[in-house]
């Protein structure tokens, strides 16, 4: 391998393995995957470019394109599926960095699989059911969006999550979520509108949240 390819030092955060759970599968960073090789980011880009129609049998090759903190110049990378990252990982030596990386590898995507399966099975069920006793709430309110917006923020506060990272969160986070979810609910199903509604919510998810905490420092 040409040394000028090779990053000469990693750091406990780029060890960090992250999955990206998108709506249709999980997916990779090419650049965080070549920091786990040990590679400058130019040389892996450039193999799945080269190696382009055996990635695209194994599904469809995602690129995006950010700007580079401090650099301001955009940076293309890939979003790899756990198929393709493996397939990235099979033009490697197979040396014991690949192999530590191929077992965490398979462990990263079981946990996004099975929060992805959350997701469809638990989540999105609990969350069409709140949103549509927000919608009978609103009765036509002008500020029906609002209503919405302010309950997912309500939940996400609750659930520790940031805005727009509910598919990405962490298994506990997604957990705390639907069962706020539930929560909210149950609070809102008992309200005469959604001024009332949302008030109750928020009482009921503070009650649980105070009620978690007790416990968790027990």
């Amino acid at each position: 391998m040409n040394p000028e390819n090779q990053i000469t030092k990693v750091t406990p955060a780029d060890l960090a393995l992250t999955i990206t759970v998108t709506k249709e599968e999980p997916r990779i960073d090419s650049r965080l995957l070549a920091r786990h090789l040990g590679n400058k980011h130019r040389s892996t880009f450039e193999l799945i470019q080269d190696h382009r129609s055996d990635f695209e049998q194994l599904g469809l090759l995602r690129f995006q394109t950010e700007v580079i903190e401090g650099k301001g110049q955009p940076e293309k990378f890939a979003k790899l599926n756990e198929d393709q990252s493996f397939l990235a990982l099979s033009y490697s030596k197979n040396t014991d960095r690949v192999r530590e990386l191929k077992v965490k590898l398979v462990k990263a995507f079981g946990v996004a699989r099975r929060a992805a399966d959350v997701r469809k099975t638990e989540y999105l069920p609990a969350y069409h059911d709140l949103h549509d006793q927000l919608h009978t709430l609103a009765d036509g309110s002008n500020h029906e969006r609002h209503v919405h917006m302010n309950v997912n923020k309500l939940l996400n506060k609750f659930a520790g999550i940031e805005s727009g990272q509910r598919t990405s969160a962490a298994m506990p986070q997604q957990a705390l979520l639907i069962v706020g979810q539930m929560v909210a609910l149950k609070a809102a199903k008992g309200a005469l509108d959604h001024h009332d509604g949302y008030q109750a919510m928020k009482t009921s998810l503070q009650s649980l949240s105070e009620t978690l905490m007790l416990e968790g420092a027990q």
